[in-house]
């Protein structure tokens, strides 16, 4: 009876899980918008007004539209990442849901840089521990897919090999960007617009040296 409940564990699909992270991914991705406000304008009201206080809006926009881009590539590298694996198990559904938590956490890290992020490094701490655990764990359930052997068998070690390297990126920008917020706060995110240019540049050097 333990043989076949520990094979009935180990032959899960993985169907459910991306289930359910698209699910967190539309709500986590949707609730972004938040983190803009609305404008308030304290005393007289006037176009003029409404129109600075807008302007006033364009950090938060900036904030929104970068933790946008952000999750968006997260979510483009857990359906890569699904492609090739096939099997799920106990361990590996934990891992996931641990990861949707800081992915879940990204609206309240997004409104709290793009409210003090420009003046306060603790605000740039939290944003950036965010990405990086995210990130951290995404690695974890790339590895713990290949070493337990839930990827499909076709899969080649070329293609392992660049999602190994691919995945590595975000965490260090993360570290990067954590080392200049002490310096220019909120601006060291504008490191991540680079992260797109880096998995090429990367996922062109292993296609070369193979």
């Amino acid at each position: 009876m333990s043989d076949r409940y520990s094979s009935l564990n180990l032959w899960m699909t993985t169907s459910r899980i991306e289930t359910l992270v698209d699910g967190i991914f539309a709500i986590a991705m949707t609730l972004l918008v938040l983190s803009i406000g609305v404008p308030t304008i304290t005393g007289h009201l006037s176009e003029t007004a409404f129109q600075q206080q807008l302007w006033a809006l364009w950090p938060n926009i900036l904030c929104y539209a970068l933790s946008f881009w952000i999750l968006s590539g997260f979510w483009r590298t857990n359906h890569q990442q699904f492609q090739f694996i096939k099997r799920s198990n106990p361990t590996l559904i934990t891992i996931n849901v641990l990861w949707l938590l800081f992915i879940a956490l990204m609206p309240f890290s997004t409104e709290i840089i793009a409210e003090y992020g420009g003046s306060y490094f603790t605000a740039n701490v939290i944003f950036q521990l965010n990405l990086f655990f995210a990130g951290f764990i995404y690695i974890l359930n790339w590895q713990y897919a290949t070493r337990r052997g839930l990827l499909d068998e076709n899969i080649s070690e070329i293609t392992i090999k660049t999602l190994n390297i691919s995945s590595v990126i975000l965490p260090v920008l993360s570290i990067i960007a954590l080392v200049l917020s002490y310096y220019v706060f909120a601006w060291s995110n504008l490191v991540y617009l680079f992260h797109p240019l880096l998995k090429k540049i990367l996922n062109r050097y292993v296609n070369n040296s193979n």
